[in-house]
């Protein structure tokens, strides 16, 4: 994991959005909230907050929750996406983001269906 600087993680622990973990919705939560890195752009973690997702310990699979089938990498990657401004992209280049999100939309959808892309959107919302 990279490690976040000073002033971002005194940013990310100020604001609510960071309080709970963004699959809460589902039910399932445990554990403490935990912070993941949700994007790679050239071989490395992208270290900006929006690309930094709050996840529980279940959704993580860290703690005594590893290995238990809970994390979905792309639901959390789909997250950052959504959270994301066109002018935070643009400091990634060389990725169409908006072709990724699409991708990733269409997963998620075939993996948990509609409903859980809304609820997803609205969690997002709740910054």
């Amino acid at each position: 994991m990279r490690p976040i600087p000073k002033k971002m993680l005194q940013q990310i622990l100020d604001d609510p959005f960071y309080q709970k973990c963004i699959r809460d919705f589902e039910g399932k939560c445990k554990g403490r909230i935990t912070l993941e890195h949700s994007l790679i752009w050239a071989g490395r973690q992208i270290n900006d907050i929006f690309a930094i997702v709050p996840v529980c310990a279940c959704h993580h699979e860290v703690d005594e929750y590893q290995n238990s089938g809970q994390m979905d990498k792309q639901v959390n990657q789909l997250a950052a996406l959504l959270r994301a401004t066109p002018e935070d992209l643009k400091k990634y280049p060389r990725v169409d983001w908006e072709q990724e999100k699409k991708r990733l939309i269409y997963i998620v959808t075939k993996r948990y269906g509609e409903n859980y892309i809304r609820s997803l959107y609205r969690r997002i919302a709740t910054k």
